[in-house]
């Protein structure tokens, strides 16, 4: 399946979930994320800010900021810049998504963690975004971090074509199939 036709797919699945399933999937996916080694681990994590159509990350943030440090992206023309989490400085940005206030951006290299959003992943860890590349020109400088995509577990599909510039995931979790540890072909 192309990735115009995977986001098509994944988009029409969404919108048949209730408040009532999505709430419930992005608990089951979280309170599996922070059993991961990886999360327990990490000090700082960039995370995103959750669309309507995506896992929330809401509650997800409001039960770990005090003990660890969140960074969500804003975006910066092209590109990807990141700031640390403060709710009080929060505004609409491009695509009406909440993101950070203020000039104290943080490079990718002093992250622990990275938890991605994407419309699909597969078992080798290739994800398919929205299709700006915002998330491949972020990662691509620092492929050596840990990367998790949460998910619904439909957006788990069998095979994405990966395009030379995709940064892959190394693990996904979903609702339906916990953890998978990503293989590299």
């Amino acid at each position: 399946m192309k990735k115009d036709d995977i986001r098509r797919h994944i988009r029409a699945r969404k919108a048949l979930l209730n408040a009532e399933e999505r709430l419930a999937a992005a608990e089951r996916v979280f309170e599996t994320v922070q059993k991961m080694a990886a999360f327990t681990l990490a000090r700082r994590i960039l995370l995103y800010h959750s669309l309507p159509d995506e896992l929330s990350t809401r509650e997800f943030i409001d039960r770990w900021h005090e003990r660890k440090e969140f960074f969500l992206p804003r975006v910066n023309g092209l590109n990807l810049e990141i700031l640390p989490y403060d709710r009080s400085k929060l505004h609409l940005g491009a695509f009406q998504i909440e993101e950070p206030d203020g000039t104290e951006t943080v490079d990718l290299k002093d992250i622990d963690l990275v938890i991605v959003p994407a419309v699909a992943y597969d078992r080798q860890g290739n994800r398919v975004g929205r299709g700006k590349g915002y998330y491949d020109r972020l990662l691509s400088t620092a492929r050596a971090l840990t990367k998790i995509g949460v998910g619904y577990g439909f957006q788990l599909v069998d095979e994405i074509e990966a395009d030379p510039f995709d940064v892959a995931v190394d693990f996904v979790v979903t609702d339906g199939n916990g953890v998978i540890r990503c293989r590299r072909r």
